[in-house]
Order: structure tokens, then C-alpha cells, then sequence
């Protein structure tokens, strides 16, 4: 009996020991596909890598071959307790959840959620959810293993939704900088980001770079690689040679590149060029200085740069250096100045030029049979050449008659004797500051066509405008880019009565103008000349009126003794300027024509008005008989359809027809003011605005003296009547002056 006993004992001994190596195996095996599966960056490559969809038929699990142990467990429970294979059932309860239907893509995707957790909850990413997953969605039998999973897998539940934001990751669009750029770029976003007013002054300029260098991911655009890129190259050669038109290379500074070696380096140098770039666009096209810092009688539109514009432009363009000259004047007088700078400084395409001293050189053409042509040879001739443009035969060493006649031409502009000899007097004009002298012109005349507006006339009209340059006395019409008529002027005297420079449209004609005298003539001369002789705005044919408030209007009828002539051209400013005819036609014999209160004479003003009609009107057919035969006593506006713009400039140097450089008195002393403000070096504090007064239009009350003949125009309410620049002009008020731009005094005729 005792051996039955010893022997079942020891079949029951066989069963336990073979139940329990299987389930060691079992659990040992899914405890390495855990354990493989535990690192958690393959967790998230594994999540991040699209699964082909699972077949119908489930893979195998461990509930395939786990009915013998189960029953094997349940037959000896008195013995299990005895035994030390506790601990292999134990671990049985880990593949007891597998018992729940999961979809094979649960299962697939749970990983990743669980790929970021600690170390603690690495050991067991693959039971922690299904154990979750099981407790949610169906009660489980109460079995002591289950409780024992559960208990397992709840250290691991807290860090579910901590693990749901870097799930995200993967997602994430990759960054389209480049790897050698990306610490250059990281550096970047760091100096944008807190440090943009070091390099930037101005608030759109700032705005514009944390748009376009956020919008490529903070990606340099002036290197790649550490390496110039090709803009950057571009970009660098245009502000080097910015004193080409006239600008101070000196403003726009260019980083040392080369040396930048660093990210932190390198970010710095692709900011401070983006500043230097800003601040060339900005100058090229408005100024060095705004046109409010040399005089109070100067009013052109404004046409600032877009930063915005500037950056698109400029690092897209094929040739990044002509993107950025492209901010300078288009128009034809600015680039004849842009090449006789260069031939003023001897440049030409090359460095300066300075002639050395020598024996003078003559040439000496051929006289008939008797004397042969001479022609001297000399070192010094190819840089003569150079010094004065003559790009034929540029190596040449003969002092030929193409070089004596440059010599003769720069003797005339030069104001020395023309003889065509290269003298000491001619060497030392052209190396004397005589020369810096007419450069200095040159540059602030480029500097004012900075300030006229990029269009000059109206499209529709064939490109159609007025430019009157004062200090030459002369007003052209010009049309699709031909100059279709001109005429003498008289122009304002200097100080007070200087004419304003200026963009204007003229709106229309008035034949047998009103004069309607300035308040600036009726206070400063007519009222007290009255104290002196109360009859002489009577015998001037002058009318006077006296309001019941007591202001004063002196106007002059229309006729052929009126002061306006017989025609005003209206542009209305606040000048309160125009151009008309004049009685007085004497004054056009002269050579310098400043006389008027401020006003513009025209020589010829009916055909001036013909041609101005038959612009806008072309279909009119006016002529100037026709305009005369309108004189008479009445007044006669002509409008026109579309307006055509006046500009008036002060040009002292220029080029004519011939393509002579021609120099003029600086008549208001413009010039001096300009050289001496860019002397004076504030930088960009020259750009700034300066406030001046605005004009009035009021008259104040005046008592008149005894004698004086006037009518009351007051109406018996006490009215002032209307203003002067509504007589003028019939405008219900004067046109606004815009902010920040308030001249200093008001001009007259």
C-alpha cells in the first residue's frame, strides 16, 4: 500500500515537475518578446512605419496550448502549495489577458503609446495596455491571477497619458534646413527672436526679417554651407561700389564673412548684411536725406521701400546686385549724371586716376602740304585717357587730336583758357579740389532725383509730364520719353520768395485770369504802400474790398495790363504757386531770371496751353490762334480729362542734348545746404522729418487809411468771405498738407 502510495506520489511528482517546465518555457518566451520589444525609440520607429493590414486568421497564442497545465494546476491544489512552483504559476497570470478578443491592430498601435515611459514600465509595455483594455471593456472571471495581473500592470497606468504628447513626434513635418545650416539657423531664431532692434532701427524692418527668416525656418540665405551664396555675392559687390551713385559705401558696412567661422558668428554677419542691404534699398530710392531737412518749401510725394518687397526681391532675383541698384532712379538724367561722376572721379570702370606731372603736350593738325600733322608721345596719355572716358585706343600713348579735343572740352567746363594743351594749369585742374567741388555737385543733384517720384508723368497720356528746372530758367513737356516743346521761364527771387520744388498735377487752364493778390503782397507791400499813398492800388487798376470783419482782399481784373497775362496753368498747392503769362516780357531776354514773388512766367504761354490741350484732348485740334482768339474780359477754365503732372526741380547739374555736363549758379544756395548737412555726418538721423509751420490763409483786420477807395464785400453778416486759396483756386478748402510735412513759410507770386 505504502509503495501504491510512493508510486502515485511520484507519478503525481512527474506531472507537476513537466506541468511546470512547460509553463517556465511558455512564460520564459513571451517574456522575451516583451523584453525585445521594450527599447522604446524602436516602439516609436515600429509606430511610426505603416503595417500592412493583418489577415483574417489570428497568430497563435498562449491560450493555444495552455488547457493540460490549467487542468494539471487544478487537479493538485494541496500539493501546489507545498511545492516551490508557486512561483512558474505566478507567472502564468501575464499571458492570462491574451483570453481577451484584441484586434491584431490594438495590439500594434498600443506600443507607441507606451514607447516614452520609464524604465520601470519598459519591462512590460505589451501587458500593461491589454490588462487595461481587458478591466474596461468586460469584467473578467474574479480568478486570484487575474487580480494579480491587474495589480501588475496598475503601476503602469499613470504614465499612459503623459505618453500621449510624445506620440505627436513622429508627426511632426521635417525641417526643410539643411544639416550643415541648421546651427546657423538654430542661432538665428535665437537673435530674431530677443535680440532684432540691435540690427534693425526701424519696426517694419524688424517685422519683415521674422517673417522671412520664420516662414524657411530661420534657414540663412547669405550662406550655405558656411560658403557665400550667390545673392550674397551679389548683395556685397552692389554696396561696395555704392559711391557709383553716389552714395557712401561707408553706410552700408559688409561683414566679414571669411572670419565668421562660428554659428553664433555666422548669424550675426547674415543680420548685419541684411541691415546693410535694408538701408542701401531705402537710401537708393528716397535719400540719404529726407528733402524736409534742407527747406521748408519742398514737398514730393513720399515712396518709401517695403522691407518685405526688398527681401523677396533681392534673394530670388537671378542677379541679386541689379535687384538692389534697381532702387535707383530710372531716369535718364540720373544715369547721364551717374557716368559723368564716374568720369569726374577719373574712374570710369577702373580706380582713380591722377595725372602726374610732365612736359605739356601739344597736338598740331596738318596744315595743307606744308606743315605734316604732330603727334607727341608721352606715358602719361593712356591715364589722360582714362581721366577724361576716352575708352578708344585706351593703351595708347598719343597725345592724338581725339585726346586734345577731350582736353579742349574739359578746359570750357573747367573755366580755364581753351587751348588743348595739357599744361601744369590743365593737369592741376584736373587733379585740383576744383574737380571735388563739381563731384560734390554732381552727388547732391543725384540725391534730389532720389526724391521726385520713380513715374514722372501719367501712363495714359504716353508717359506725359512738366519739369521746370529752376536754376536754368527752362520748362519741357515731355512725352513717351521725347521732349515735346520748351520755353524760358521766370522764376521766384531767392529768400523768401524762392519757388517751392514740387509735384503737382495741373487740373486745368483759366484764360483772362483774376489776380487775386497773396496775402503775403497785400500785408508785406500794398497796405503799406496805402499808408503812403492812399490812390495807388487805383491807379495799378487794383481792387480792394473790406470784409465786416475787416480783412482786406485786393484782386486785379481780368485784361491784358492783369498781372497773370492773359493765362494761368493751375496745379493747386499749398504754395499757393502756378505758372502763368505776363505782361512784362522784357525779363526773358536775360540770362539768370529769379524776379517773381515766387510764381513761374512762361515765355510763350499760348503755346504752351496748345500743346498742353492737345495732349489731353488730342481729338480739340487747339492751336495757339486758337487759344488767343479767347482773350478777352471774362474768365475761361479749360479742364482736363486726366491731369498731367508738374515737377518742379532744381537741377545745377546736368547733362544737355550733347552730352555735355552742364553746370548752373546755385541760385537759392540748395547745393550748399545739401553738402554741408552730408558733411556733418549724422548718418541716418538725416532721414527723419522735420516739422515746419503750416501756411495760413487767414487775414487778419486792418483799418485803412483816409482816401482809401474800397468796396464792403461783407454781405452784413460779418463774413470774411472766402479764403485766398478758394479765390484762386475754387478748391471749398486748401488741400491738406500730410502729417509731418508743414512748410516753414508761405509762397507767393
Amino acid at each position: 500500500m505504502r509503495d501504491c502510495l510512493n508510486h502515485r506520489r511520484g507519478f503525481d511528482r512527474v506531472l507537476m515537475t513537466v506541468a511546470a517546465t512547460f509553463l517556465t518555457v511558455s512564460a520564459g518566451s513571451a517574456l522575451a518578446q516583451d523584453q525585445a520589444r521594450s527599447s522604446a525609440a524602436e516602439l516609436a520607429i515600429e509606430a511610426a512605419i505603416p503595417r500592412p493590414e493583418p489577415a483574417n486568421v489570428p497568430p497563435p497564442t498562449a491560450s493555444d496550448i495552455k488547457l493540460d497545465s490549467t487542468a494539471t494546476v487544478q487537479d493538485a491544489p494541496k500539493d501546489a502549495a507545498k511545492e516551490p512552483i508557486k512561483e512558474p504559476v505566478k507567472a502564468e497570470a501575464a499571458p492570462a489577458p491574451e483570453k481577451v478578443e484584441t484586434k491584431p491592430s490594438d495590439v500594434a498601435t498600443t506600443p507607441a503609446a507606451d514607447a516614452p515611459k520609464s524604465e520601470t514600465a519598459k519591462t512590460e509595455p505589451a501587458n500593461s495596455e491589454p490588462a487595461k483594455s481587458e478591466s474596461t471593456k468586460s469584467e473578467p472571471a474574479k480568478s486570484e491571477p487575474a487580480k494579480a495581473d491587474t495589480a501588475t500592470a496598475t503601476p503602469a497606468a499613470p504614465a499612459a497619458p503623459a505618453a500621449a504628447a510624445p506620440a505627436a513626434e513622429p508627426v511632426k513635418a521635417a525641417s526643410n534646413v539643411p544639416a550643415a545650416d541648421q546651427p546657423v539657423a538654430d542661432k538665428l531664431k535665437d537673435m530674431i527672436g530677443a535680440k532684432t532692434s540691435r540690427y534693425f532701427d526701424r519696426k517694419n524692418e524688424r517685422a519683415a526679417v521674422e517673417k522671412f527668416y520664420g516662414a524657411r525656418d530661420y534657414a540663412p540665405v547669405w550662406t550655405q554651407g558656411g560658403s557665400l551664396s550667390a545673392a550674397a555675392k551679389g548683395v556685397i559687390a552692389r554696396l561696395k561700389d555704392a559711391a557709383s551713385d553716389g552714395l557712401n559705401p561707408a553706410d552700408y558696412p559688409v561683414p566679414d564673412f571669411a572670419a565668421a567661422t562660428s554659428p553664433d558668428a555666422l548669424a550675426e554677419a547674415e543680420l548685419k548684411l541684411t541691415a546693410s542691404m535694408f538701408d542701401y534699398a531705402r537710401q537708393a530710392q528716397s535719400g540719404r536725406m529726407h528733402w524736409s531737412q534742407v527747406s521748408a518749401d519742398i514737398l514730393y510725394p513720399e515712396h518709401p521701400v517695403d522691407p518685405n518687397e526688398v527681401l523677396a526681391k533681392v534673394t530670388t532675383a537671378a542677379d541679386a546686385s541689379a535687384a538692389l541698384d534697381s532702387y535707383n532712379p530710372p531716369q535718364k538724367l540720373y544715369k547721364e549724371l551717374k557716368a559723368k561722376l564716374a568720369q569726374l572721379r577719373g574712374q570710369g570702370e577702373g580706380p582713380v586716376v591722377e595725372i602726374t606731372d610732365g612736359p605739356a603736350l601739344r597736338y598740331t593738325p596738318a596744315r595743307g602740304k606744308k606743315q605734316a600733322e604732330i603727334v607727341v608721345e608721352d606715358p602719361r596719355v593712356p591715364q589722360l585717357r582714362a581721366k577724361l572716358g576716352i575708352t578708344e585706343n585706351a593703351n595708347d600713348d598719343h597725345y592724338d587730336a581725339t585726346v586734345a579735343e577731350a582736353v579742349r572740352k574739359f578746359q570750357d567746363g573747367a573755366e580755364i583758357k581753351v587751348t588743348g594743351v595739357l599744361d601744369a594749369a590743365t593737369v592741376k585742374a584736373l587733379n585740383s579740389p576744383k574737380r571735388d567741388k563739381q563731384i560734390d555737385t554732381v552727388l547732391v543733384n543725384m540725391e534730389r532725383w532720389r526724391w521726385l517720384p520713380r513715374d514722372l508723368g501719367v501712363p495714359s497720356l504716353g508717359d506725359a509730364y512738366v519739369i521746370l528746372n529752376i536754376p536754368d530758367y527752362t520748362l519741357k513737356v515731355m512725352q513717351r520719353g521725347q521732349q515735346v516743346w520748351t520755353t524760358r521761364v521766370v522764376t521766384g527771387k531767392p529768400g523768401q520768395h524762392a519757388t517751392p520744388l514740387l509735384t503737382e498735377t495741373m487740373k486745368y487752364i483759366t484764360v483772362n485770369p483774376t489776380w487775386n493778390v497773396p496775402p503775403s503782397i497785400v500785408y508785406g507791400e500794398y497796405l503799406p504802400a496805402l499808408q503812403q499813398d492812399p490812390t495807388v492800388l487805383q491807379r495799378m487798376g487794383l481792387k480792394l474790398e473790406q470784409n465786416r470783419d475787416g480783412s482786406v482782399h485786393i484782386s486785379q481784373p481780368p485784361g491784358e495790363a492783369n498781372a497773370l497775362g492773359r493765362i494761368r496753368f493751375n496745379f493747386p498747392n499749398k504754395f499757393l504757386v502756378y505758372q502763368h503769362d505776363t505782361p512784362d516780357k522784357n525779363l526773358f531776354a536775360r540770362d539768370e531770371r529769379a524776379f517773381s514773388h515766387g510764381c513761374m512766367r512762361v515765355q510763350y504761354p499760348d503755346q504752351y496751353a496748345s500743346v498742353l490741350l492737345n495732349i489731353t484732348m488730342p481729338n480739340e485740334k487747339y492751336t495757339p490762334e486758337r487759344i488767343r482768339s479767347m482773350y478777352g474780359s471774362g474768365e475761361i477754365d479749360l479742364k482736363f480729362p486726366t491731369p498731367i503732372p508738374v515737377n518742379i526741380t532744381y537741377q545745377t547739374a546736368f547733362v544737355d542734348d550733347g552730352g555735355k555736363l552742364q553746370f548752373r549758379k546755385d541760385v537759392y544756395g540748395r547745393d550748399a545746404t545739401m553738402i554741408n548737412i552730408l558733411r556733418n555726418g549724422r548718418g541716418k538721423d538725416l532721414e527723419n522729418v522735420v516739422a515746419h509751420s503750416q501756411p495760413s490763409y487767414s487775414r487778419p483786420p486792418t483799418t485803412l487809411p483816409n482816401g482809401v477807395a474800397f468796396a464792403n464785400n461783407g454781405g452784413g453778416f460779418g463774413s470774411s468771405g472766402p479764403n485766398f486759396f478758394e479765390r484762386l483756386f475754387g478748391a471749398p478748402t486748401p488741400p491738406p498738407a500730410p502729417i509731418g510735412r508743414r512748410p516753414q513759410r508761405v509762397f507767393t507770386r
